[in-house]
């Protein structure tokens, strides 16, 4: 604490020192900035531009899970419950070598059942998971 005197009249002024207490908080505030950025959690994915996303006609080898509207679940064509979506994808993914999945979901699923999916899928072994553009009604 800094002391100063009022001057002739012979009065003690006492002042607080804020130096030492902004110090501090600044170094708090950079401390918290790194902080957030090291624990926010990432969701890696690849979205194709809408142009590239081309239906062919032939039959494919790929794996599409499309998530409906109505909360159903199919994958390429098949529709499966939630309790047995994860049993279905290790059935078709434990003799595949390439472990690539599709996402296509609904215009109006909620983002936390597409990130349900995608970590149901995670769990079942796939390593590569890619989303759909979400088609415009």
């Amino acid at each position: 604490m800094a002391m100063s005197s009022a001057g002739e009249s012979g009065e003690v002024n006492s002042e607080i020192n804020v130096t030492p207490m902004i110090d501090v908080l600044l170094v708090l505030l950079i401390i918290f900035m790194i902080v957030q950025l090291v624990v926010r959690p990432v969701v890696e994915i690849q979205i194709p531009p809408i142009e590239t996303a081309v239906q062919s006609s032939e039959q494919s080898l790929q794996i599409v899970l499309e998530l409906r509207d109505d909360g159903s679940y199919i994958i390429n064509g098949t529709p499966y419950p939630k309790a047995n979506l994860d049993q279905a994808i290790h059935t078709i993914y434990d003799i595949r070598p390439a472990k690539l999945i599709f996402v296509k979901p609904g215009p109006n699923r909620l983002y936390g059942d597409i990130i349900e999916a995608i970590d149901i899928v995670k769990g079942a072994g796939v390593e590569v998971v890619g989303l759909t553009p979400i088609e415009a009604n």
